[in-house]
């Protein structure tokens, strides 16, 4: 899924890196603040809310807003968030997934639709397109971080299904359930990874050409944008011709 991933990246250089920043923390304290909130503030004994915290540390969020975002579950006057998923289909027929915490669904339902619509895209019911990704876990380390041996050894007795190392680092892929768990024994072995997320792998692609590239760019984009949504994927596959173009635009 080389394709996919420079698609990702180039839709990220689009937009402005402390604005982007920004948007991850606040992104990250909700996901942490629910986490805290649905089960105990200990992350020794809250699964879900140790994969949050990896994952904002993954990302360099400071310490100290972690912190806070774990106690503000203690406030009585907290929010009370859902997770809500949406699926639909963009322009070309290219298969959508946007993940949200919403305190107020039908804001956020009709801030997604508004952006399908607005983008030539048509936002479906859920379990629509999921049938085409695999729900994994992915965990990310520097090239540095060990040898591809090393990694691999690591990543297998630490539960992975995968490994794959190239020039730009080690991704492991492993079960949704276990990505608490061998993200932690990782960490242990090699120090902290550049990611830790849940994330939507596509199993069936779709390819399209640059103009619905291009749009399916400003989809994402905007969608990402929306302070409710947490995470976006989508199975869209651009051929190394229209990647070039929009590398170079």
């Amino acid at each position: 899924m080389a394709g996919h991933s420079q698609f990702k990246n180039i839709m990220h250089r689009k937009g402005k890196q402390d604005a982007q920043k920004a948007r991850l923390f606040a992104k990250f304290a909700r996901e942490i603040t629910v986490a805290a909130k649905t089960g105990t503030p200990d992350p020794a004994m809250n699964p879900r809310l140790r994969l949050a915290i990896q994952a904002a540390r993954a990302e360099n969020m400071p310490k100290d807003n972690i912190e806070r975002a774990i106690k503000k579950a203690a406030g009585a006057d907290g929010e009370n968030f859902d997770n809500v998923r949406y699926e639909g289909y963009g322009p070309g027929g290219v298969a959508i997934i946007v993940e949200a915490l919403t305190d107020n669904r039908n804001r956020t339902g009709g801030a997604v639709r508004a952006l399908f619509t607005k983008y030539a895209g048509n936002l479906g019911a859920t379990g629509q397109v999921s049938h085409m990704f695999q729900h994994v876990g992915e965990i990310s380390f520097k090239r540095d971080a060990a040898s591809d041996d090393a990694m691999l050894d690591a990543a297998i007795e630490a539960g992975a299904d995968d490994v794959q190392s190239d020039a730009d680092g080690h991704l492991i892929t492993c079960s949704f359930d276990t990505l608490g768990s061998t993200a932690g024994a990782l960490e242990n072995k090699y120090g902290a990874p550049l990611s830790v997320k849940t994330v939507w792998k596509p199993t069936i692609t779709t390819t399209v050409d640059q103009d619905k590239a291009e749009t399916i760019l400003k989809l994402l984009g905007a969608l990402e944008d929306d302070d409710d949504v947490q995470q976006v994927f989508s199975n869209v596959e651009v051929d190394d011709a229209t990647m070039a173009k929009l590398s170079a635009g």
